[in-house]
């Protein structure tokens, strides 16, 4: 089946007074970036990818253009005197989440904007109750059949549960955990009904393709169709994985696992109340011709799919038994590892006695995860292949164990690490604070400099002060234009320092990297330690740099020693010539020759905007004005000592994502090779004038382009 790409921006008019409120949100503190929304939909259907307008679906690394999840969302169902109901916020639609459409059930919490919550002290967003490094807070409800605000009927709709659900979206930069996304939902009865079985589901039409190599979409449904699935039992773990489609260029998996649940019996989890049950389902993305994978299209069918598994028929752990072959006769687990664009879905219960008031918190995890290479095909799906995505899992369960060691969920002797008498859950041993650092780039080099904040971190779970030292770490040259990017792979360690005199690292000291007295800089109130110069770099090139801060560890508790994330201050640095003086140096532009194709250029799906060009020993504040041999008009631009390269496509398609952190050396500007109009230009020489806008003085010169 094709579906459509295209991005929808919704406006409702308000007819009754009450407009819907739809936000949708993207987590950036993780590897993953995760698009989520307030009316408790994942994922945006492939509306928009890195390299072009919109925001990552579920993209992981960050800026590698792998997508993972089409669209996602969750399942609500139970019996009430007998009569089944399901309340769904999102399931099989080919064009992805619209008001009204069926499936799309819930509604913004009317007059709740989504909040934005850090535990990070240097962000803007840090609030002292933030669970962990980016928060995400909203409500939803699944109480109206009409769009609010609107006359717009919800597509099947018809008889509410009248659920409310307050859902936290958690995502935090240590390399221990920036691979997963954690989901906190408490669900509330609204209703005067109580709802007997009651289950909670997590459904996904993951798709692993990297859209960087084939455009989303393209090809209609075969670009779908290229996934294998599984569900791993012991973890509570669906997951899906790229079998066919961008072999080389993905390699990767997507896994949706449940955490645990609480309601008013306790704690419900398989490990400790055998009545409580994880189930399992796949079918074949909106197809509800097929005959075991079969898309559910009535209440009656989404119920059933909730509350039995494949995971719980005899064809899942033995297709020749006779229990197997006298009802499915199916090989679940090969069908499912086959070629295919499929549906999961994993829910947790039955929740007895759901009454109205009633709350049951439940949490659910993505994960992602490389491939583990074992030189075998994709296709083969082992243990061994499997190995990163096992390990993203478990830290993900460990994440929401927290204080519950034992996995009992009850608050044991010498558990209550915070003293609050009750369990606190998604706590992590935590490294030293991530440094302060500033990137100058020079000519041929740059110098990071870095402040000593990191040095007073105390750890949460020791409570020691246990800073022992630094690693910097940077790119080699091209890493972001050959092959697939992964800037947390491709960043290597240059350089490391730790403390002297004691039984930890190799007792380098600080004193080559410590600045004689901190310095602080124009329009920056951080004092800054240390200083690293990082060199020959060539002008004109990327070059990515970070520093992070390591701990000694606590073997005493079994905690190894523990960085701070690479991540989570990584800059991208530009060499080159600095601010100039039209009397002292000539400006100039490279390369010159410019031929098509130049190799730091890299490949993306705008090719033809992506040129760049560089004009170099520019002043602080000039013009720079591009004219044919002849005299005829191209293209102008104005350059400031604040340029940040967003002014052409190239650094939006292999610069940082946030634009404050791309650095550069004050007299260097790109540009595109595009006319004023857009337009590409031909061969030729050109001239260009720069103006020092200081002191009128200009400069002319000329280069060539040969395609």
């Amino acid at each position: 089946m094709v579906r459509s790409i295209l991005f929808m921006l919704l406006i409702v008019i308000p007819v009754t007074g009450r407009a819907q409120s739809f936000e949708e949100y993207q987590t950036t503190r993780a590897n993953v970036r995760l698009s989520a929304t307030n009316v408790g939909t994942f994922g945006n259907a492939f509306r928009g990818y890195r390299d072009g307008s919109g925001t990552p679906s579920m993209e992981y690394p960050a800026g590698s253009g792998i997508e993972h999840l089409f669209e996602g969302g969750l399942w609500f169902g139970g019996v009430d005197n007998g009569v089944v109901r399901v309340s769904t916020s999102a399931y099989d639609a080919p064009q992805g989440y619209a008001p009204g459409r069926g499936g799309f059930e819930f509604n913004a919490a009317q007059g709740i904007n989504v909040i934005e919550k850090s535990s990070l002290r240097s962000s803007p967003n840090y609030r002292a109750d933030a669970v962990s490094h980016q928060d995400f807070i909203c409500s939803f409800n699944d109480s109206e059949i009409l769009v609010p605000g609107t006359s717009i009927p919800i597509n099947n709709h018809i008889n509410p549960m009248d659920l409310d659900v307050d859902m936290s979206v958690y995502n935090w930069e240590y390399s221990f955990t920036d691979f997963m996304v954690i989901v906190d939902l408490t669900v509330t009865n609204q209703s005067s009904n109580s709802y007997e079985d009651f289950f909670i589901g997590l459904w996904n039409n993951t798709v692993v393709r990297n859209i960087n190599i084939t455009p989303a979409g393209a090809g209609g449904a075969t670009f779908y169709s290229q996934g294998g699935n599984g569900f791993i039992d012991s973890l509570n773990l669906a997951y899906c994985y790229d079998k066919n489609g961008d072999v080389g260029f993905t390699d990767s998996y997507v896994g949706q696992m449940f955490l645990g649940a609480e309601d008013k019996n306790g704690f419900q989890h398989p490990q400790v109340n055998p009545a409580s049950k994880v189930n399992y389902n796949a079918w074949v993305f909106n197809n509800s011709g097929a005959n075991t994978f079969f898309f559910p299209t009535s209440d009656q069918q989404r119920y059933l799919k909730m509350s039995d598994g494949f995971n719980q028929h005899p064809c899942w752990t033995d297709p020749t038994s006779p229990a197997c072959v006298t009802t499915m006769d199916v090989d679940l687990q090969s069908e499912l590892n086959a070629l295919g664009n499929r549906s999961d879905l994993i829910s947790v219960g039955p929740f007895d006695d759901f009454q109205p008031g009633d709350a049951i918190k439940v949490s659910f995890a993505y994960v992602v995860a490389k491939k583990f290479e074992d030189g075998l095909p994709n296709g083969s799906n082992n243990a061994i292949q499997q190995t990163y995505l096992l390990d993203a899992a478990n830290w993900a369960q460990r994440t929401y164990n927290g204080e519950d060691a034992n996995f009992n969920g009850i608050l044991d002797e010498g558990e209550d690490k915070d003293g609050d008498g009750i369990i606190t859950r998604f706590i992590l041993p935590s490294p030293p604070e991530t440094p302060i650092i500033r990137v100058e780039p020079g000519d041929g080099e740059c110098t990071i400099y870095w402040a000593d904040n990191s040095r007073q971190s105390e750890d949460p779970i020791s409570k020691k002060k246990d800073f022992e030292g630094y690693n910097l770490y940077a790119t080699q040259t091209g890493f972001d234009v050959f092959g697939t990017p992964d800037l947390q792979n491709d960043l290597k360690l240059i350089a490391s320092y730790d403390s002297l005199a004691n039984d930890y690292g190799f007792n380098t000291g600080f004193s080559s990297v410590r600045l004689p007295s901190p310095i602080t800089f124009d329009g920056d109130t951080n004092e800054y330690t240390f200083a690293y110069t990082l060199n020959p770099l060539p002008n004109g090139w990327q070059t990515a740099v970070a520093v992070t801060a390591f701990d000694k560890g606590d073997l005493n508790s079994g905690l190894e020693s523990l960085e701070s994330a690479v991540l989570s201050n990584a800059v991208r640095a530009f060499p080159g010539a600095g601010a100039s003086n039209l009397d002292s140096v000539e400006p100039y532009v490279y390369p010159n020759p410019y031929y098509l194709g130049a190799s730091w250029e890299g490949s993306s799906n705008f090719q033809e905007e992506s040129r760049k060009l560089i004009f170099s020993n520019l002043p602080g504040n000039s013009r720079v004005s591009i004219t044919t041999a002849g005299g005829d008009y191209i293209d102008s631009f104005e350059h400031h000592g604040e340029y940040d390269g967003t002014d052409i496509r190239w650094f939006r398609s292999f610069g940082s994502e946030d634009p404050s952190r791309n650095v550069f050396s004050g007299g260097e500007h790109a540009w595109d090779l595009l006319s004023r109009e857009s337009q590409i230009i031909a061969r030729g020489m050109y001239l260009f004038t720069v103006e020092d806008l200081d002191t009128g003085k200009s400069f002319t010169g000329t280069f060539l382009i040969v395609k």
